[in-house]
């Protein structure tokens, strides 16, 4: 008589071990898993990586003489003017968002044809605290466009603020076309373009 014996692995098929080719299986789930969360922090980065940027001119030109608080000259008006060339369309997609001037004559009268372009108010500030001008535009602007109208002297002190650039050269007294063009990310390193317009 003949007897049969069941394997062990075919008697109880509980007791089986789990066959290699699952391995694989698991392996890509785990992979899939991990470039879902790969690709959802490259989204996160992406969506917040806009940057703000922050348009600084010194005032235009002023009218000559010994006034405390001078006027624009004609050739003030006309600069004045070019800035509604350049950034006076509201339609447009990265259109300037706020203007902040000093309080003086000159300062204000700069920006009043870009503001009434873009149906702006200027907002008149101090500028002497630049470290803490710099914040504020930052913390109220964060990703957005902004124009600072400044003065000669604190011009390079808020770009300076707001780069962390050194040696910046001053501006003369007789320059009156320089624009900083200062881009600071959400991540990573600010930076600017110096022009003349």
């Amino acid at each position: 008589m003949e007897v049969h014996r069941e394997s062990p692995r075919s008697a109880h098929p509980a007791r089986l071990k789990r066959s290699p080719f699952l391995t694989p299986i698991w392996l890509s789930v785990l992979g899939v898993l991990l470039m879902l969360g790969f690709l959802g922090l490259e989204a996160w980065v992406w969506v917040t990586a806009d940057s703000t940027m922050i348009i600084v001119v010194r005032h235009a030109e002023k009218a000559p003489g010994d006034a405390r608080d001078p006027p624009l000259a004609p050739a003030g008006e006309a600069r004045a003017a070019s800035l509604v060339r350049i950034f006076g369309n509201a339609r447009e997609p990265g259109h300037i968002e706020a203007i902040y001037v000093t309080d003086t004559v000159r300062n204000r009268t700069t920006a009043a044809p870009l503001a009434a372009s873009l149906g702006l108010t200027p907002s008149v500030v101090s500028m002497k605290d630049a470290a803490g001008f710099a914040r504020r535009i930052l913390r109220e602007h964060e990703g957005g466009r902004v124009l600072v109208v400044g003065h000669a002297d604190t011009m390079p002190a808020l770009v300076a603020s707001l780069t962390g650039a050194k040696n910046l050269p001053p501006i003369a007294d007789d320059e009156y076309g320089t624009m900083y063009v200062v881009t600071v990310p959400r991540i990573g390193r600010a930076d600017f373009l110096r022009l003349t317009y």
